[in-house]
């Protein structure tokens, strides 16, 4: 019997992304707009001074600093910073242990997240850090990447 070529699991979730487009886009940057404004609302309700809310929504950037150890640590810290997981694990650890700051940091992590997907940009892909599973974003984005950063031309990366 023959089989079709797959591919290996690994070249499923490496693999270049493609662009979401249309009305699923919309969907997901809806959903972005409403997740920071929940975020938004978590940290207000929980005593976050406002003054604080931006700097602390833009802090949340500082893990793009794994970039400095090459594209995989990157884009894993990056990501890390980056999922509802994250922040919802946060607000809900920080509810748990009656600790406010660290429920308004939660909170802080759901509405960055949802800033950057209302925005259009997504978690990023080893390949790159302008590869996101939303697809490309930045000046090159109507350049899909491979699964090696070999197939980028060195001016796009």
């Amino acid at each position: 019997m023959h089989q079709p070529h797959s591919a290996s699991l690994s070249q499923a979730i490496d693999g270049p992304s493609p662009t979401i487009d249309g009305p699923v886009r919309a969907w997901l940057r809806l959903e972005g707009l409403a997740a920071l404004a929940v975020g938004a609302v978590i940290y207000g309700r929980l005593g976050g001074d406002w003054l604080w809310f931006v700097p602390a929504l833009l802090a949340v950037d500082i893990s793009m600093i794994g970039y400095l150890r090459g594209p995989r640590v990157g884009a894993f810290v990056y990501n890390l910073g980056h999922t509802w997981a994250t922040g919802i694990a946060i607000l809900g650890a920080g509810l748990i242990m009656d600790m406010p700051a660290l429920a308004m940091s939660g909170g802080v992590l759901v509405a960055h997240a949802g800033m950057d997907r209302a925005a259009g940009y997504g978690l990023k892909l080893q390949t790159g850090f302008s590869d996101t599973h939303l697809g490309r974003i930045g000046r090159h984005r109507g350049i899909v990447a491979s699964t090696t950063s070999a197939a980028i031309p060195p001016n796009v990366r």
